[in-house]
């Protein structure tokens, strides 16, 4: 009879290298004690590693430059969260900038705005992800290009564009199509839809 951490790490396996996985998927294997010593058991046994308290991760390994255990991202890790949440998730503030090219600070917490719950969640010293929550209407964008985008310069504000980071702008707009963008204009503030418009001119 196999035993639950022989079960999970199969499971994780065909999940393939790098997935960000939760105890909570593997409910289904036995009670929750069990699980969750199977997984303790398996990060024991450097099969998985944990990234953050209930968040785990089947690493990828690379051996051509002998870097060793590769950590998944932070966008992997909010990305895996948002997915089993059930949520949407957008980046925001500087994380959003930089996402774009319009900065090229990184921030010590990466922040999302979300429609699900709101949340702190500590990995490496003092960094780590927020999600804040927003309500479903402001995350109702077709594009996720123009939600992206419509919050980045929010965050820099109206009149505080540089020419540089303009001409930067127009030129991430002009590679999507105007059809593809002109449904979320209802969603977008007038002075971002008229940034936007003046790529296409």
């Amino acid at each position: 009879m196999q035993s639950i951490e022989s079960k999970i790490i199969a499971s994780i396996s065909k999940c393939g290298r790098g997935s960000v996985v939760f105890p909570l998927d593997f409910a289904g294997y036995g009670e929750p004690k069990a699980v969750q010593k199977a997984f303790e058991r398996l990060t024991a046994d450097k099969k998985i590693i944990r990234v953050a308290r209930g968040i785990y991760c089947y690493p990828k390994i690379d051996k051509k430059l002998g870097l060793g255990i590769l950590y998944p991202t932070f966008e992997e890790i909010a990305i895996a969260i948002a997915k089993r949440d059930k949520a949407k998730i957008v980046p925001t503030g500087v994380h959003a900038l930089n996402k774009l090219g319009l900065s090229t600070q990184f921030p010590m917490n990466v922040v999302y705005f979300t429609d699900g719950s709101p949340r702190k969640i500590k990995l490496q010293e003092e960094r780590g992800i927020e999600f804040k929550h927003t309500a479903k209407k402001n995350m109702a964008f077709q594009n996720d290009f123009t939600m992206l985008l419509t919050f980045a310069l929010r965050e820099l504000g109206e009149g505080n564009i540089t020419d540089e980071q303009l001409t930067h702008v127009k030129a991430l707009v002009s590679q999507y199509p105007f059809e593809s963008i002109k449904n979320d204009f209802k969603l977008i503030p007038a002075w971002i839809r008229k940034i936007i418009l003046s790529a296409y001119e």
